[in-house]
């Protein structure tokens, strides 16, 4: 009971010292907020870049077409040679007339053009398609597959795919990287901040330590002064987060440049974002606030 009881008199003066030294926690909270900012885009950016990634490396295709004079007897024989390399995940079969099918289904220039084609006229050809288990091997994979009999041309969007994975690769490790820079920064300015306001309440401490207030019980005010300064600081970059992402979603239909890059629906997305800035903020603004605190009572 106690213990509770201290608790809520340490949380009270805790946020008597925001209000009450409120110009200062107005720089740490204004500096959470900005930085916040800048993780939440980060975040959101890392996060649908990693979509996008992987359903790149799941939907990377290699298409074999198949000789034309390829009997069913050897279809089948290249199916198996073809499922016992490493790198192959599933292969799917297309013949040239459900090719013919699709393709007459997606425009009406082919319709016209292959609606009069018979079974023989038809100058398609059958075809394998095979998903990957690993993408970075998918030029190595295809090699494989041009090489075994019955197979006439391999195509994969090659040099395409290696370079759209190595370009969104490069930028999720930046992303990480600068998400991290933006927290160890945060902390530093607000360490920094929080002991202006220590210094000025420097008689108060000492009053403190002059009647037995043991350096815990120092310190437990200003760390929770700066869980309270973390959790106002991310009032502003969790709602432009939940907002804005879905303005943006519902603004370009869920789609940037084209049908290929997609984003991720806000929910429950925008509210997992919303989690990892709430979480920054306010272990951020205690690490400030204790390493603030402590540097204090070195001294």
């Amino acid at each position: 009971m106690r213990a509770v009881r201290i608790l809520s008199r340490n949380i009270r003066d805790a946020f008597k010292s925001v209000f009450r030294n409120f110009s200062l926690s107005l720089a740490s909270i204004t500096c959470i907020t900005i930085t916040l900012i800048v993780v939440s885009l980060s975040l959101l950016l890392t996060f649908n870049v990693n979509n996008f990634t992987d359903k790149v490396e799941k939907n990377a295709t290699i298409v074999a077409f198949l000789d034309k004079k390829i009997t069913e007897e050897e279809k089948e024989t290249l199916r198996q040679e073809m499922q016992k390399i490493d790198n192959v995940d599933t292969i799917a079969y297309e013949s040239k007339s459900e090719i013919q099918e699709k393709m007459m289904n997606e425009s009406e220039t082919y319709r016209n053009i292959m609606s009069g084609w018979s079974e023989e006229e038809n100058p398609l050809q059958d075809t394998y398609l095979l998903k990957v288990k690993d993408v970075d091997f998918i030029g190595e994979t295809a090699s494989k597959i041009q090489e075994l009999k019955g197979v006439g041309t391999v195509k994969y969007g090659e040099g395409m795919i290696e370079q759209l994975v190595s370009i969104f690769d490069l930028v999720r490790k930046g992303s990480y990287i600068v998400v991290i820079a933006l927290i160890v920064v945060t902390a530093f300015l607000i360490a920094n901040t929080i002991k202006i306001t220590i210094f000025s309440r420097r008689r108060e401490i000492e009053i403190m330590r002059l009647v037995g207030a043991s350096n815990i019980n120092i310190k437990i005010p200003f760390v929770i002064e700066g869980l309270v300064l973390g959790l106002l600081g991310a009032i502003l970059p969790i709602l432009l987060t939940t907002y804005g992402y879905t303005a943006m979603y519902n603004r370009f239909d869920g789609k940037l440049f084209s049908d290929l890059i997609t984003l991720i629906i806000p929910q429950p997305f925008i509210f997992q974002v919303s989690g990892v800035l709430i979480l920054i903020g306010i272990v951020v603004g205690m690490f400030g606030s204790l390493r603030a605190v402590k540097k204090y009572l070195k001294s």
